[in-house]
């Protein structure tokens, strides 16, 4: 007969744990002798043994009540089940730390690598990261719409961006944000703007994604898609 201390130090197991397959129903709880301890015998140490060896395998104690006395077929069974659930976490888990390696890595996580690749492309040609948000937000946004629109517009943008005008443009574009919507160089901005379009007007057909949903939520309202100034300049451009 053993107290529950000894029980415990013979299985490997805390006091702590024993009481807590008491309450489980695991493990039956012995009434007291007449010293007032509780005594355990040879076959509590058995299921002990059993429980601990069963939870230390990763079998939920939900589940160990069913499998103390199951026959082997039974046991082999659930075995095979919860192995198999532990597979799906396992698979599980291993796509959380990929998605956390990709965090790590920045944009690459929200967007294609092809939309990755553009916006490092904007953070070294010098565009600010105001603008580079903007930009991802909005691929965010067009990809989950229309992945199949978005891979030709991102296709587009980088074939523009080759054009050493154009991403003069750009950068301009960029710069114009804060100025003040009377600032006189925003005219100027808007003519040469009008020039590169018209210039490259049937290039700009082929390209386009003729998508009326993407255009408009390319258009969206986002915090930092807008300033004064851009709205002054897009008058100037459309007037």
């Amino acid at each position: 007969m053993l107290t529950i201390g000894q029980l415990a130090d013979y299985a490997g197991v805390t006091i702590k744990a024993i009481r807590h397959y008491h309450e489980r129903g695991l493990l039956t709880e012995p009434g007291r002798d007449s010293s007032g301890y509780r005594r355990y015998t040879a076959k509590d140490a058995v299921d002990l043994v059993k429980i601990r060896t069963l939870a230390n395998a990763g079998v939920p104690l939900a589940r160990i009540r069913d499998l103390l006395d199951a026959d082997p077929d039974a046991l082999t069974a659930a075995i095979a089940e919860i192995d198999g659930n532990l597979q799906d976490r396992i698979a599980q888990l291993r796509r959380t730390r990929d998605q956390l390696a990709q965090l790590r890595g920045g944009d690459r996580l929200f967007v294609s690598p092809e939309v990755a690749d553009y916006l490092d492309d904007l953070r070294e040609l010098g565009v600010g990261e105001r603008q580079i948000r903007v930009e991802r937000d909005g691929w965010i946004l067009m990809q989950t719409a229309s992945p199949e629109d978005a891979s030709l517009w991102i296709a587009e943008k980088r074939d523009l961006m080759t054009d050493p005008e154009f991403r003069a443009l750009y950068l301009d574009h960029d710069a114009a944000y804060d100025w003040s919507p009377d600032d006189p160089r925003l005219p100027v901005l808007a003519e040469r703007t009008r020039n590169w379009f018209t210039d490259h007007h049937s290039r700009s057909e082929t390209c386009s994604v003729q998508s009326p949903a993407i255009a408009r939520l390319a258009a969206q309202s986002q915090p930092g898609a807008s300033s004064p100034a851009w709205d002054r300049l897009a008058q100037l451009v459309n007037g």
